[in-house]
């Protein structure tokens, strides 16, 4: 075992312990896959990410990304998270204007703009109306009628998302979700804040809130902010004329976070950002 840098980062919000957690282990080269699992196990956040010298020209450096589970090819608030602590640490970008993470989907391109850091949503590998028998699923799931889904549609950068419009963020903010009487199913959901669905806010306040739960065990496990997720609604929401560019997304509320997600559509590509704070900064033996 040896002494690596590490570093625990809050990702989706300015005020520490108020958004996401991922921890970051430096110099992780000569860590094994399996060296890595076990450590992601014991930190047991929802990811914990390791960086690695990059073997793409154009990138800047290389990420791992662990749940204490498996390994992922990509995750939205481990992007964000560890660059903020590449940057922080004293990393440069090759290029000016962006930087690039190398990953399992390949290079991410990331932007820093005035302090916040976001990426570029990937392609959606489904998209599309949901089957009825799926939306009654996620209903059964959910604990909702049908009839209180205003929309529905697959949007999955590849957790699998089905994503589904409720009337408001407080029929969001209600749900108590119940996956036992279900096979296991990713749903991200949606309701309208009071500043409306359509049209663009411009400002701080959420224009919509949003919650992910994944079914584990026959519980529900949801995840206080989630990139990916907020990715690919932004794709659905923008393309079918529910929001406008620039909005904000509010999540972790239901679990006393106050996660804050930045999107907005430029030149065709839509870029979800966040803040990002340092909540520990040290070292760790392994």
């Amino acid at each position: 075992m040896k002494t690596r840098k590490f570093k625990q980062v809050d990702v989706f919000t300015a005020t520490p312990y108020q958004g996401n957690p991922v921890a970051v282990v430096f110099g992780a080269d000569d860590l094994s896959g399996q060296e890595m699992q076990r450590f992601a196990r014991w930190t047991n956040l929802s990811e914990t990410t390791f960086l690695l010298a990059p073997t793409h020209a154009q990138a800047d450096y290389r990420v791992r990304i662990f749940t204490p589970g498996v390994e992922l090819p990509f995750a939205g608030h481990p992007t964000i998270g560890t660059c903020h602590a590449w940057l922080e640490a004293g990393g440069r970008p090759r290029a000016s204007g962006y930087i690039y993470q190398e990953c399992g989907v390949g290079l991410v391109k990331l932007r820093n703009t005035g302090g916040r850091l976001g990426f570029a949503a990937p392609p959606l590998i489904r998209s599309g109306d949901v089957d009825e028998s799926d939306i009654a699923r996620v209903c059964n799931v959910l604990r909702v009628q049908r009839s209180d889904i205003v929309a529905a549609q697959w949007a999955d950068n590849g957790p699998g998302w089905i994503a589904v419009m409720l009337e408001d963020a407080a029929h969001v903010l209600a749900l108590e979700p119940d996956f036992s009487a279900e096979a296991a199913c990713d749903a991200g959901v949606v309701g309208p804040h009071p500043v409306g669905v359509v049209g663009s806010t411009g400002r701080e306040e959420p224009a919509i809130e949003v919650r992910a739960f994944f079914g584990a065990g026959g519980a529900a496990v949801e995840d206080p902010v989630t990139g990916s997720l907020n990715a690919a609604l932004a794709q659905w929401l923008l393309r079918d004329g529910h929001l406008r560019s620039p909005y904000v997304a509010s999540q972790g509320t239901a679990l006393g976070r106050s996660g804050r997600v930045h999107i907005e559509e430029v030149d065709g590509e839509i870029w979800v950002s966040g803040d990002a704070v340092t909540c520990i900064d040290g070292s760790v033996m392994h």
